[in-house]
């Protein structure tokens, strides 16, 4: 059985209205407000999601995605196990290896080769799992070592402690994902430390299809069911249309993909609500993709899309 559709969106700021904000995206359908991790204008994902989380009755809140190297393993295992209480379980833990180079000159924060960054997060979703689930950890590895640590949240169940998010565009990150993720955020690969114009491309169906494959064969050899695996994807041009032509070209012109593979992009979703849907359920037919976020950028659709959120959500 498929996963039923869910849908997201992504803030990187609310506005002065923001409890009003909230309860709205809450009844136009949406199951879930993530906030990224990034420094500069934006608000802080930790306090944020918090707050959406408490004044909200049902949205789930969380990280796409939290980065390793702006805060220790410890802190990460504390903050989200406090976060999953106070929301009465609704929480998402999104957690990835980082990836945007600016924010680590900003900081001063060295930026480490990939491999070196995914090691590190594989290690510290170890501690942060087994701080949320055992009494006392400890932990010795390449990157970190942790002596006795006490559990991250006192009174918390740790029948259900938070649902672990990875989002990846590499094989090396989608491997982690597949062995230790309960949600797996597809992604394009961003070697350059940045978005570029090409970067859209590296969804193209096929793409996509050899990506979800890579999280699908680590979950089996680490003896996970990877059918267990809710897979997700970010979308970040949305535009709900009976005529999509004229922004599937430009879309096409500035990603070096043809039409068709823009309208099949995850990245973007264009067209009517019900050609959209069309395309959402043969994706997920083909692929698994059933949750979906809408980016910041893609805001002003929130409310026609929600035609989309309404056929879909829950099915």
């Amino acid at each position: 059985m498929p996963h039923p559709f869910r849908f997201g969106v992504s803030f990187h700021a609310l506005s002065p209205d923001w409890r009003e904000e909230v309860r709205r995206i809450e009844s136009l359908g949406y199951s879930t407000v993530f906030f990224p991790d990034h420094f500069g204008d934006q608000w802080d994902p930790t306090a944020a999601i918090t707050a959406v989380g408490v004044v909200s009755e049902r949205l789930r809140v969380g990280t796409l995605v939290y980065d390793v190297d702006y805060r220790h393993p410890v802190v990460f295992a504390k903050q989200a196990a406090t976060i999953q209480l106070l929301t009465n379980g609704r929480h998402e833990f999104g957690f990835g290896a980082g990836w945007m180079e600016t924010d680590y000159v900003e900081a001063g924060i060295p930026y480490d080769r990939p491999g070196v960054r995914i090691e590190r997060m594989e290690e510290a979703l170890q501690i942060i799992r087994s701080m949320w689930t055992q009494e006392r950890t400890s932990f010795e590895g390449k990157h970190y070592t942790i002596r006795d640590v006490a559990q991250a949240a006192a009174g918390q169940d740790v029948s259900a402690p938070p649902r672990i998010l990875i989002g990846g565009g590499g094989k090396r990150v989608l491997g982690v994902a597949g062995r230790h993720a309960d949600i797996v955020g597809i992604n394009p690969r961003l070697i350059e430390g940045k978005v570029v114009p090409e970067t859209p491309a590296d969804l193209r169906p096929e793409r996509v299809r050899e990506k979800v494959g890579w999280v699908r064969e680590a979950a089996e050899k680490a003896g996970r069911d990877p059918a267990r695996i809710e897979f997700n994807t970010l979308a970040f041009v949305v535009k709900v249309t009976d005529d999509p032509s004229g922004l599937r070209g430009a879309l096409a012109t500035s990603s070096g993909m043809s039409e068709d593979e823009v309208a099949d992009c995850p990245i973007f979703l264009t067209g009517s609500a019900s050609e959209i849907s069309e395309r959402l359920e043969k994706r997920r037919e083909e692929t698994g993709i059933s949750y979906v976020v809408l980016a910041a950028s893609s805001h002003d659709a929130l409310e026609p899309f929600a035609e989309v959120v309404e056929r879909l959500a829950g099915k």
